[in-house]
């Protein structure tokens, strides 16, 4: 694959990741924008993540058609949910949009891993797929301030005209220059024959059970670290501005630091490497937090170590099962929403117990996903 070509597809994940993480920072404009309490934008956002734990039962039909058929699919869905907000800006189409644009974004991603993972071998896989995800952090240091400058200087619809219209630029890109390396081929139990192979396959599973494990550690800490901050050091604008920019750079950080190393000393011992050093970030940051210079640094520390877990294990997920790809990585994804579930049920109970026991319990799940490390460790690579 072309450094170009690698170069042009982070871009339009990063359109894509834009629109989808644009919601957080501007929660309230929306809500005032559309006269509607927090809640009723908050409640959309729920729905959202409903829709994207069940696209991977829609991928059985999606995969045997290609990856270019993947990520022109997913790529029409986006471009339909901005232009809907666009055009007719309401509470409903916001809502209708929010649900396209994840089902596209979670039929898009896996697609576009798989193509890598197809066209790249698997001992250079890492650092391609690294090079990929730095779509995620860009779309918060790069997105969202131009997000901001949209709305600051038209309206809160603006954004979506935007974003649609780079879409539809991306889409054209795909459908124009895009080849599947292979043929697609069909599984011999039926459609739903990669599923039952994914999960009658323990080491799959268990790849699956790592990122559940290590989100809902993340998550348990990303949902709580902004009420610890203001009810430490009441200064919650200037702290939470400070917390976004270093979270921002520590997801490029750890992006970068797969991208140096995963292929290197293994995608396996990477994320086991990264487990670890998230255990220590999570056990010194209520030591360091005591001030806010403090605080900040090991919010820096946990989020960099975290992101670099998170990436090194998806060239890893992307050959455990190389026959269903895609279908195996849209998987991996859904158990990442179960895990962000899980943390976000228990992150406000374990809080009212102190924040030691909120970065306790994020060392408890970690640990659970280095075991299942240790188990896939045996299996492969």
């Amino acid at each position: 694959m072309s450094n170009f070509k690698l170069a042009t597809l982070t871009i339009i994940r990063v359109v894509i990741n834009t629109a989808y993480r644009m919601i957080y920072p501007f929660l309230a404009v929306f809500a005032r924008g559309l006269g509607v309490d927090i809640h009723v934008v908050s409640g959309l956002v729920a729905n959202r993540a409903i829709a994207g734990a069940v696209t991977p039962f829609f991928f059985p039909f999606i995969e045997t058609r290609g990856r270019k058929f993947g990520m022109s699919l997913g790529l029409g869905l986006f471009v339909l949910a901005m232009g809907i907000v666009a055009l007719f800006p309401s509470l409903t189409t916001l809502g209708i949009a929010l649900i396209l644009a994840m089902v596209g974004k979670t039929i898009f991603d896996p697609s576009l891993t798989s193509y890598i993972a197809d066209h790249v071998s698997y001992e250079k896989r890492g650092t391609a797929i690294a090079v990929s995800e730095f779509a995620w952090s860009l779309a918060f240091i790069l997105g969202i301030p131009a997000v901001g400058w949209l709305i600051a200087t038209s309206t809160w619809s603006a954004p979506f005209w935007i974003l649609g219209i780079l879409g539809f630029v991306a889409l054209t890109f795909i459908l124009l220059t895009l080849q599947d390396s292979t043929k697609p081929t069909h599984h011999a139990d039926g459609v739903f024959g990669a599923v039952k192979a994914i999960i009658t396959t323990p080491t799959v599973l268990v790849a699956f059970s790592i990122g559940m494990c290590i989100t809902s550690a993340n998550e348990v800490v990303n949902l709580m670290f902004g009420v610890w901050l203001e009810d430490s050091f009441k200064l919650q604008i200037a702290a939470l501005a400070g917390a976004s920019a270093v979270i921002g750079l520590s997801e490029l950080g750890g992006e970068g630091l797969v991208a140096l190393f995963v292929d290197r000393i293994g995608k396996v011992r990477a994320a086991g490497v990264g487990i670890i050093g998230n255990c220590i970030a999570a056990v010194l940051l209520p030591i360091i937090g005591r001030t806010e210079l403090g605080a900040l640094t090991g919010l820096f520390f946990f989020f960099i170590t975290f992101e670099f877990t998170i990436v090194s294990i998806i060239p890893l997920i992307s050959e455990v099962m190389p026959t269903a790809r895609a279908t195996t990585l849209s998987f991996a994804g859904a158990a990442h929403f179960i895990g962000r579930a899980i943390g976000a049920l228990l992150a406000p109970t374990l809080y009212a117990l102190g924040f030691g026991v909120v970065t306790g319990a994020a060392v408890g799940f970690n640990l659970v996903g280095l075991i299942a490390v240790w188990y896939v460790s045996k299996h492969h690579d």
